[in-house]
């Protein structure tokens, strides 16, 4: 059941929340990428934010880093592992948490490089994975492991999810994951997966929620085919 599947990960919520009772933590999301990976990066955000953890720009403040990546944008590679020489000090300095997701971490020979050029890298998890991130955090945080939380068959669609939106008048709302077109030039539905589709019934809410709360444009979104 869906609902379980959101209810465990609330748990997880409960427990990194009660170890960050009465501490100062931050995070820190960097997103490459589409509007989908933006909204991934909200939902991470609102998951982050309930398990009692704040948004800074100020990456020697933060100790959880998620990169959130995208594998059809130039120069992606360069940019992750660039960012990646950028946090390493960090992580070290302030004890922190650096976890990878987004398309990139379907692709088995960036899973590999990170495996044997960039050990220090906590977390890595993938686009079927993202409503795992409490526990994947949780499990990282007390029992020091390196978690790899990846699927390679297309992800279900998890309704429930908290989420901090970047702004308070315009709002994305995804109505379709992944794409069954299989284009010679694109990547997407070996990343995002076979086209799953959110019910009508779940979208409408969603977006009449965000009417009642006084956003005044809601853009609709879906996995979309681009050159690579």
């Amino acid at each position: 059941m869906d609902s379980d599947v959101i209810e465990k990960q609330k748990e997880y919520i409960k427990k990194i929340r009660k170890l960050n009772e009465n501490k100062k933590k931050y995070y820190n999301i960097f997103t490459m990428g589409c509007q989908l990976n933006e909204n991934d990066s909200e939902k991470l955000a609102g998951m982050l934010e309930e398990m009692g953890y704040k948004s800074t720009d100020n990456l020697e403040a933060a100790s959880i880093y998620i990169l959130n990546t995208c594998c059809v944008r130039e120069n992606a590679e360069e940019k992750l592992f660039g960012k990646l020489g950028e946090l390493k000090k960090l992580k070290y300095e302030n004890n922190g948490i650096i976890a990878i997701c987004g398309c990139m971490m379907q692709e088995k020979h960036i899973q590999e490089k990170l495996k044997t050029s960039y050990p220090y890298v906590d977390i890595i998890f993938g686009t079927h994975t993202i409503h795992k991130l409490p526990e994947d955090l949780y499990n990282a945080i007390t029992e020091k492991n390196k978690i790899k939380d990846i699927l390679d068959i297309d992800g279900e669609i998890y309704e429930g999810l908290p989420i901090k939106r970047n702004s308070n008048k315009t709002a994305s709302v995804t109505i379709m994951y992944g794409c069954n077109n299989f284009c010679s030039y694109c990547i997407v539905p070996y990343v995002r997966g076979r086209e799953r589709s959110r019910r009508p019934e779940d979208i409408l809410s969603e977006i009449n929620k965000l009417a009642k709360e006084g956003y005044k444009e809601v853009t609709l979104l879906r996995s979309e085919c681009k050159f690579i």
